[in-house]
């Protein structure tokens, strides 16, 4: 599993996230994503600790708490959900079918 963490500071760095966050163990990877067009950070991140305990103390100890100005948001990351393509066959937005039956 995973930490998912949000309103990071933009000038926030991977070393900086993984130093707070070490505090409370062993962390495995900090990920932060940036923008595909601009390259800038996202304002978000995950982090992956080595045990589940550790995990759940950052998670307590750091959700809500204020770094570099801004109050964090720390909770277990959610499995990313498949999201549909942008774009072709009239934008996306799926649905449809047979709507004659609907009611049965």
């Amino acid at each position: 599993m995973s930490i998912y963490v949000g309103n990071l500071s933009y000038q926030a760095t991977e070393q900086e996230v993984e130093e707070v966050f070490a505090e409370y163990g062993t962390v495995k990877r900090v990920q932060l994503p940036t923008d595909r067009e601009t390259g800038r950070p996202r304002g978000f991140g995950f982090i992956e600790m080595a045990t589940d305990e550790e995990e759940n103390a950052a998670i307590e100890a750091l959700d809500g708490a204020e770094w570099m100005g801004r109050d964090l948001k720390v909770n277990k990351a959610k499995p990313r959900e498949e999201r549909p393509r942008s774009g072709g066959w009239g934008g996306g937005g799926g649905g449809g079918g047979d709507r004659r039956n609907s009611r049965y």
